[in-house]
């Protein structure tokens, strides 16, 4: 069925612009199209390659999905390999990013069957480590990526190297947190919202009870999609620059002096008071002071924040009401706290992020994390600032089901939904 509802998409959409083969499959090969029917490993297997370009890495996840009559399909298995740095850091050399990138495609092909490799399908989405990029230098590097994928057995087109758009990455998201979780299994189930703070962006997604929240929320903001044979209306915005080490550049000062080259120094009240030392962000070399506040450390950098915040977040109106999950530097942070166990998760207050930012601050400056006292408080302001009370409970997972709860599942399924359909 699979075979079949593939070969209806791609003959159905081929433009040689558009579209290649892989390289052994191309006229004058000596491979036949034998490869394309090999239902060896089962009709009903389906495999799916994401590459997730983040801001501070590249992650290559490789699904197997057994395919069910109704229903969504279910997921045999997940293989997975990160590496760094991000994709945006060879912007001024794009030929240097190949070496990575062949790596995470030598992993898919030991975790596909061959027999199945030119039936599945290879996606390259870059989040906000590229969205900041001047387009030209983003481009490069996606052309770059594009033709190595173009030359790999898997199946690619023109468009399955992209930059994803926030909004997208905050859906996908939350299609994967509350397919691991049973949300999506009925259409009666009850669903959760998904919170996730990256590098350069953050976002905010969760499916409005309140009728009232659709109708007096941005337009933008609302979005309606079709997964699984039902349809789900949700809430999602996604604040680029607001992810963490962007956030973290803003509260030290670096954006509104930025540098013409080489290191500059900042000098900030978040930074413990002895602390002198170096931080690399986005290819420039920042030399970093603490400063001896007239005010505790705690409200100066409160103030910061506060500061850099101010006005550029809009309050959602059901958060206190809706369970939600958080990921990525919230995650972190909290292990960071020994809050929850690295590997197992568990769940926090926003109250708790608030008081660790106080006591850190204030006093208990540890210098060999430096930052600490800083992304507490961003944290700990910027999940009220987004409508969540002191007392609101967060769930802080990094797998359920031995799955990563990133935005690389639901995407996946996005496009395999795409593809049933043409």
């Amino acid at each position: 069925m699979v075979y079949l509802i593939f070969l209806k998409h791609h003959y159905s959409s081929f433009r040689p612009s558009s579209y290649r083969l892989p390289p052994h499959l191309r006229p004058g090969s000596d491979r036949t199209r034998a490869d394309w029917s090999d239902s060896s490993n089962g009709d009903r297997i389906w495999y799916g390659i994401m590459f997730d370009a983040g801001s501070t890495g590249t992650r290559v996840h490789i699904f197997r999905f057994q395919m069910e009559n109704e229903g969504p399909p279910r997921l045999d298995h997940e293989s997975f390999r990160a590496i760094k740095p991000g994709l945006s850091a060879y912007a001024d050399d794009p030929q240097k990013c190949s070496v990575s990138i062949m790596e995470l495609l030598d992993v898919a092909k030991s975790s596909v069957p061959p027999s199945m490799w030119t039936r599945t399908p290879v996606v390259l989405k870059a989040t906000a480590g590229l969205r900041l990029l001047p387009g030209e230098k983003a481009d490069q590097l996606l052309d770059k990526v594009r033709a190595l994928f173009q030359e790999s057995p898997f199946l690619s087109r023109e468009d399955s190297v992209s930059i994803m758009d926030g909004t997208d990455e905050g859906i996908s998201a939350w299609i994967t947190i509350n397919f691991l979780t049973g949300g999506l299994h009925s259409s009666d189930s009850p669903t959760v919202g998904m919170l996730d703070l990256g590098g350069g962006s953050t976002q905010i997604t969760f499916s409005p009870r309140d009728e009232k929240t659709i109708q007096t929320s941005p337009v933008n903001d609302i979005r309606s999609f079709q997964m699984f044979n039902s349809t789900h209306t949700v809430y999602t915005h996604s604040y680029l620059g607001l992810g963490l080490m962007s956030a973290r550049l803003a509260i030290l000062g670096g954006v509104d002096a930025p540098p013409l080259g080489g290191s500059i120094e900042l000098v900030s009240p978040c930074l413990p008071p002895e602390f002198s030392g170096r931080w690399e962000h986005a290819d420039v070399v920042y030399t970093l002071r603490g400063q001896r506040a007239g005010e505790p450390v705690y409200q100066a950098c409160l103030n910061k924040v506060q500061k850099v915040l101010y006005r550029k977040l809009t309050k959602a109106s059901e958060a206190a009401d809706t369970d939600f999950y958080a990921f990525s530097f919230y995650y972190d942070r909290a292990v960071d706290l020994r809050v929850i166990d690295e590997k197992k998760g568990g769940t926090i207050r926003v109250s708790d992020y608030i008081q660790a930012a106080e006591r850190v601050c204030g006093g208990l400056l540890e210098p060999q994390r430096p930052f600490l006292c800083l992304d507490l408080v961003y944290i700990s302001v910027l999940l009220q600032e987004l409508g969540f009370p002191p007392h609101k409970q967060l769930r802080l997972a990094r797998t359920i089901n031995q799955v990563e709860t990133s935005w690389a599942l639901g995407a996946t399924f996005q496009h395999l939904e795409y593809w049933r359909k043409h």
